[in-house]
């Protein structure tokens, strides 16, 4: 019996991930709240925390295709900033007060550069990313912090003292607490959830208010005390790879016989494996520090290749892992590069790799159902 299908706590993250505008963020803007989003999760959302606003990391959710934004982007870009901007031309993002763009990469540059040109957003804010995670680009990270801060201090009318940051710090960092617990018990024979389902609580944190989000997460935690989950699968799997908010894509996954125990996503593991230094003398180093250097990073940083490395490997240890599918959105030049070393790397350590090429949008999952279950086949499992 699937434990979370009765679960009210579960079937509110459901609906926050399955949607833009879940009712938990109607109430906020009914109530006056007001709603930033942001472009990637290198972004410090705790500073739109701190400043009174509900940070929303954006997706593409319910998009069916990119006729709009296809006038200025080309089919040879990632799929992702295609969808947003044609849902933001559509309309679909008219409930956000203010949009954060980063260079995280050239596509998502792009998509903040048409946003700017082509989408009627009150704030505008653009971050620049260093490559590196050394005691320079920390400097520079926290200055793009505290220009952060200011801009939003000066555009929201608001004060944002360094106790509202670390407050927000506090906050994000219990969240982030919940979700290991959560995780933790992915590692059992038995998980109590699945693949899908995690990825579902994981996306619902980047799309509510985190006090709601917190309580729900803690609630259900307590109602999967105890439970075991079904043991018919026939290898445990990891996930790394890039953007990944689409829970249809693991449930096909899940559907061939694979169980989805961990991941190293940035809807996943990434997010929350660190938790932020919450006695900092300066909280704004602090999360260039932790944003930069502490958490699991991206390819984005050019010279934390290796560490990357050791945590996967670390997490196909620590949770029993058969084999890691490494998913990338096609023309993804960084997560290509990547999955090339990786696959090399994991390769030297006995443990299977399977590279997956993916659009933003899970549509006929045919050849993704066949390939991983080949690749099952191929562990022996």
């Amino acid at each position: 019996m699937d434990p979370t299908a009765s679960s009210e706590a579960f079937a509110t993250m459901a609906e926050a991930a399955s949607t833009l505008v879940n009712p938990a963020l109607q109430r906020w803007r009914d109530d006056g709240g007001r709603v930033i989003g942001f472009l990637c999760s290198m972004v410090p959302e705790e500073l739109f925390m701190a400043a009174g606003l509900l940070p929303f990391r954006m997706r593409a959710t319910g998009s069916t295709g990119t006729d709009l934004a296809d006038a200025y982007f080309t089919n040879l870009n990632c799929s992702f900033p295609r969808h947003c901007l044609n849902l933001a031309l559509e309309g679909e993002f008219e409930f956000l007060d203010g949009v954060v763009g980063i260079n995280s990469c050239d596509h998502i540059r792009r998509l903040y550069d048409n946003w700017k040109r082509n989408v009627d957003t009150g704030f505008l804010h653009f971050i620049s990313l260093p490559r590196q995670s050394g005691p320079d680009q920390i400097q520079w990270y926290t200055q793009e912090c505290r220009m952060l801060r200011d801009a939003l201090a000066e555009s929201f009318a608001v004060e944002i003292k360094d106790d509202d940051v670390r407050a927000a710090i506090r906050l994000a960092n219990q969240g982030r607490g919940l979700q290991r617990a959560l995780y933790a018990l992915r590692k059992q024979e038995r998980p109590p959830i699945n693949g899908e389902q995690a990825l579902v609580i994981m996306v619902a944190g980047t799309a509510m208010p985190k006090e709601e989000y917190n309580a729900l997460l803690s609630r259900l935690l307590t109602e999967l005390d105890g439970v075991q989950g079904e043991g018919d699968y026939r290898a445990r799997l990891m996930i790394t790879g890039g953007i990944l908010d689409d829970p249809a894509w693991v449930r096909a996954v899940e559907s061939v016989g694979g169980l989805v125990v961990t991941d190293g996503t940035c809807f996943g593991a990434r997010l929350m494996w660190q938790d932020i230094d919450e006695e900092a003398e300066d909280p704004l180093e602090a999360l260039a520090r932790y944003y930069l250097a502490d958490r699991p990073s991206c390819p984005r940083l050019l010279d934390t290749q290796e560490k990357r490395t050791q945590f996967t490997v670390k997490m196909c240890r620590d949770f029993n892992c058969d084999g890691v599918l490494g998913e990338k959105m096609m023309f993804c030049d960084q997560w290509d590069v990547e999955n090339y070393m990786l696959d090399m790397d994991l390769a030297d350590e006995g443990i299977p790799f399977l590279r997956i090429d993916r659009e933003y949008l899970t549509s006929a999952t045919g050849q993704l159902k066949t390939r991983v279950q080949a690749f099952i086949e191929s562990m022996g499992k």
